[in-house]
């Protein structure tokens, strides 16, 4: 599903959607050669998850999407600074987003250490390009969540009213390599994101993942804090914390959200070890599209 995709399934209405996936990457750039770095990445997530779905595009992500009658919240990340594997960039997603409007909603991620630059560009893309969110992996990026150059993107991010999704917990990404490829798990505790909701309160922050080994932080803030979410992304339901699970059928059931992580853990693989999972029937809409369709503002 390489290079261009011929479109065959029919546009989709938001009553045509089934599920909204909180959480899709886009590995592959049409227009930015690919890098050593983003090789060495990509053949490992390869290698952990046994799928040939790292090499799919953009326009081929949104084949895959409509196919399932799904939505697709649809980002690069910026990590080029501390992984060295240069980003799809966020005007590539933009404009797949416009061309497939019915399936993608566009985020973009920014690593704050661009400075000013990373200001300009959030602007741009939010006023210009439709911009939704952002992808922030302070793991992978390499910076404290309160660090004060990203307080001064977050700023931009709360003034427009946009989405904040982080990282959480652990992470597959430089497993296999000396000292972790230099990820530091510590930047992805949960608990950072009390604080942002806190000091930023006109920001909307999904917390990513269910968050190994920090799942009560993260169901403590989300139940606290009116502008926190969590995405189920990243781990099959079966294997679930049963907190998080007994939380996401109760006092969070209109706080969280599905999400897989595609293309490393696909959204069939994730649905059908979540219809065995022990979620209430009445909870399963919600997670599913409901809940997304609020915090994204579709309706």
């Amino acid at each position: 599903m390489n290079g261009k995709t011929i479109m065959t399934a029919a546009r989709l209405t938001l009553d045509d959607v089934v599920a909204i996936d909180f959480h899709a990457h886009a590995l592959n750039s049409a227009t930015a050669p690919e890098d050593a770095a983003a090789k060495k990445i990509k053949a490992d997530q390869a290698d952990r998850w046994k799928s040939d779905l790292v090499n799919i595009d953009l326009d081929g992500t949104a084949q895959y999407y409509r196919e399932r009658k799904m939505m697709a919240v649809i980002f690069g990340v910026d990590s080029e600074r501390h992984m060295g594997d240069k980003r799809v960039p966020n005007i590539e997603v933009a404009e797949a987003a416009a061309r497939h409007d019915d399936v993608f909603v566009p985020f973009a991620s920014i690593d704050p250490y661009r400075g000013k630059a990373a200001i300009a560009e959030a602007v741009d893309l939010i006023e210009n390009h439709g911009v939704q969110g952002f992808k922030f992996h302070p793991s992978v990026q390499d910076f404290a969540p309160d660090d004060r150059l990203a307080c001064d993107l977050y700023e931009v991010i709360a003034g427009y009213k946009r989405i904040a999704l982080f990282h959480s917990g652990q992470t597959g990404i430089g497993r296999n390599f000396p000292g972790g490829g230099g990820v530091r798990l510590k930047y992805s505790n949960p608990m950072y994101y009390d604080d942002l909701a806190v000091d930023f309160p006109d920001m909307t922050i999904v917390i990513a993942h269910p968050s190994f080994p920090w799942q009560d932080e993260a169901l403590a803030v989300a139940r606290h804090k009116q502008n926190v979410f969590i995405d189920l992304s990243g781990w099959s339901p079966k294997y679930f914390d049963p907190k998080l699970i007994q939380h996401s059928n109760n006092l969070l059931k209109d706080k969280v959200l599905f999400g897989s992580d595609f293309p490393l853990l696909t959204p069939d693989r994730w649905l059908a070890d979540f219809a065995q999972a022990p979620f209430k029937d009445e909870v399963r809409s919600l997670i599913l599209k409901d809940n997304a369709v609020r915090v994204l503002g579709l309706r």
